[in-house]
Parts: C-alpha cells; structure tokens; sequence
C-alpha cells in the first residue's frame, strides 16, 4: 500500500520537471547517436561497432578470418562481436540515463520511456 505513496511521489517529481525533462531528453537522443560501442571476437578477427541507438555502423573482417573460408566459424564470430558491443552499448547507454535522471533529482531505478 505504501508503495503507491512512494510512486506517487516519483510521479510528482517528473511532472515538476516535465519541461527540463522533455528538453533533456531530445539532447539524450541525440547523444545516443554519438555514444559507440565496440567489441570484438576471434582474437581481433572480428571487430563490431554499434552506437548508443543500438545500430551497428561498423563490421571489420580481418584477412585471416577470410582466407579461413569457414562460414560458420565466421557467422558465430560475427554474432559474438556484435552481441558484446549490444551489451557494452547497453551499460553506456544505463549510465547516460542514469546522469540524466541525477541531473533531473529524480529517483534512482525510475523507469522512463527513451532511457534505457
């Protein structure tokens, strides 16, 4: 039952804050483009990039994992660059929210739409 009170109040907070909130979010996404994220995988065989709306703008294929001509091995070595800059792209992603929401004085853990 308190636990009602307790979201009201984070409520009361976002809607004192709506107008800063709605500005630093437009500047949020716009940053999002800018944060990248990269990860790798077959010893630097395989090197993905991704950016902070979780769009990958770089795949790079070294010349030995090409020459391997191991189709699987590279489909699994791709899959696994890409996944660890997903994920490392994610926690950046957290955090840029999370300076945000502490730069607002709102609660730790609210979830809003857009951050993360």
């Amino acid at each position: 039952m308190f636990d009602m009170f307790k979201n009201l109040g984070q409520m009361g907070s976002v809607l004192r804050n709506l107008p800063k909130l709605r500005e630093e979010m437009e500047q949020m996404q716009q940053r999002l483009g800018q944060i990248t994220a990269e990860g790798d995988a077959g010893a630097g065989m395989v090197k993905a990039t991704v950016n902070g709306k979780l769009e990958l703008v770089r795949l790079t294929l070294g010349d030995d994992i090409l020459k391997a001509g191991d189709r699987e091995m590279l489909e699994d070595l791709i899959k696994g660059a890409v996944n660890q800059a997903l994920d490392r792209a994610r926690k950046a992603v957290a955090d840029e929210s999370g300076k945000l929401a502490a730069n607002l004085g709102l609660p730790a853990g609210l979830n809003l739409p857009g951050m993360g």
